[in-house]
């Protein structure tokens, strides 16, 4: 052993290409409220200007946050554990060791109609999720009754990868 840690056995990502609308219309929204900020020609007072510019800054960088911590999302597999990271800065994370799961399933068609939208998701009836697009994903099943739901292309691979372990595991 020479003291490295073990390399991805499978990698995967899914992006959503629209979320990049969304985040134009955050950054605008931001843009607005510097420019009432700078320009603060306002004869209704202080206060209104003040709550204009407070609710334009909190709105774009909320839309900002939402929308580029979801544009995409990168999932790899090693010989311990999952791990999910989303957008660039790879926040929120999600580690889920390979010993906390009890199966794993590919999951062909995965809408964020299902979930109640795109983004990190809970639903006290399928569990948590992370969904960035349509389309495929994996669920996994925890230990403790808990679900795992994430979109990402090339799921049906990640299935598999997962399931050998699991049954390397059991042995």
């Amino acid at each position: 052993m020479t003291g490295h840690p073990p390399g991805p056995l499978w990698t995967g990502r899914a992006s959503n290409r629209a979320q990049w609308l969304l985040a134009a219309a955050g950054a605008a929204c931001l843009a607005l409220g510097i420019e009432l900020a700078v320009d603060n020609a306002w004869t209704a007072g202080i206060i209104p200007l003040l709550m204009a510019v407070t609710g334009c800054l909190a709105a774009g960088l909320l839309i900002l946050y939402g929308t580029l911590a979801f544009v995409h999302v990168a999932v790899t597999v090693d010989s311990e554990a999952l791990e999910v990271r989303c957008g660039h800065m790879g926040l929120p994370r999600r580690t889920i060791r390979l010993t906390q799961v009890a199966s794993a399933e590919f999951l062909p068609w995965v809408t964020p109609q299902q979930w109640g939208g795109w983004g990190h998701r809970w639903r006290p009836e399928k569990g948590t999720a992370i969904i960035v697009r349509r389309g495929e994903g994996l669920q996994l099943q925890l230990a403790d009754g808990k679900r795992f739901t994430v979109t990402v292309d090339d799921a049906e691979n990640a299935v598999l990868v997962i399931r050998a372990h699991l049954r390397a595991l059991a042995r």
